[in-house]
């Protein structure tokens, strides 16, 4: 079997980029959103058990009308259940030649390509661990974003959104979205599989299947990660739903429609 098999949807011409890529990022990951319909399914096939799962709580900031998304730009502030949470900046798409050397050798940095059914996007982000209380006066409104931010963040934000772009202090908050997460490795699979089950107060549901690996190894895992599934009675060809543009659409429509920022209380 070729393993580039596991990746039909792409075109001649983007095997060819994905291949050139994948030497000069630090990670894959694959991923897979399944349907409403197949989700009690899913979770029964491959053994989930949702008393396993970490809470998480995500908010995104961005102005009412999705200034730093135009830019390729995604902020996004977490809370872990029983552990310290983070912040992060990605660039999304970039390209790893575009990126400069003093962002590149900054350990706080990485290169990830997320592969999903029919296409990939090639990312840059730069994570900082936050305390919770400061995540949570963040999300709340009480207490800016750039104090959670380190410098390198501050910059790399800066020198994305340019002169012309909103600063960090006309940002409001996305969300939140309730996130329950799962890792384990289900039987008769030698990968470790992570789920993500994305709770949004309109009642819209996401349940993301994922597993990492190295860049070497992107086309037969993916082979693998489809052939498991596949056998486990997963739908490989539904439609595809983005955790990132959902919430975005949602909470930025919420804005434009309240005039007022959303609280976490």
């Amino acid at each position: 079997m070729d393993p580039t098999s596991a990746l039909p949807a792409l075109s001649s011409e983007q095997l060819a980029d994905l291949i050139a890529l994948l030497p000069t990022v630090n990670s894959v990951e694959l991923k897979l959103s399944v349907p409403e319909t197949g989700r009690r399914s899913a979770i029964a096939a491959l053994e989930m058990d949702p008393l396993q799962a970490q809470l998480r709580q995500v908010v995104f900031l961005d102005t009412p009308d999705l200034a730093l998304d135009r830019r390729g730009l995604v902020l996004r502030v977490r809370r872990i259940q029983g552990k310290p949470g983070d912040v992060v900046v990605k660039l999304r798409p970039i390209r790893p030649d575009g990126v400069p050397d003093a962002v590149r050798e900054n350990s706080a940095f990485s290169l990830e390509v997320d592969a999903l059914p029919g296409g990939f996007t090639c990312s840059g982000s730069m994570k900082h661990e936050a305390r919770d209380a400061d995540a949570k006066a963040v999300m709340a409104g009480r207490q800016p974003v750039e104090s959670l931010l380190s410098k390198a963040q501050r910059r790399l934000y800066a020198a994305q959104v340019g002169d012309d772009g909103p600063p960090l202090d006309r940002l409001r908050v996305l969300g939140p979205v309730t996130v329950l997460k799962l890792k384990w490795k289900p039987a008769n699979f030698d990968r470790r599989l992570v789920a993500e089950l994305w709770m949004f107060p309109d009642g819209a549901r996401i349940l993301e299947l994922s597993t990492k690996c190295a860049p070497r190894d992107a086309f037969t895992a993916a082979a693998e990660s489809k052939a498991f599934l596949a056998s486990q009675g997963i739908d490989l060809a539904a439609e595809q739903q983005t955790k990132t543009r959902l919430a975005l659409e949602l909470f930025a429509g919420e804005l434009a429609g309240e005039g007022a920022p959303p609280t976490v209380t």
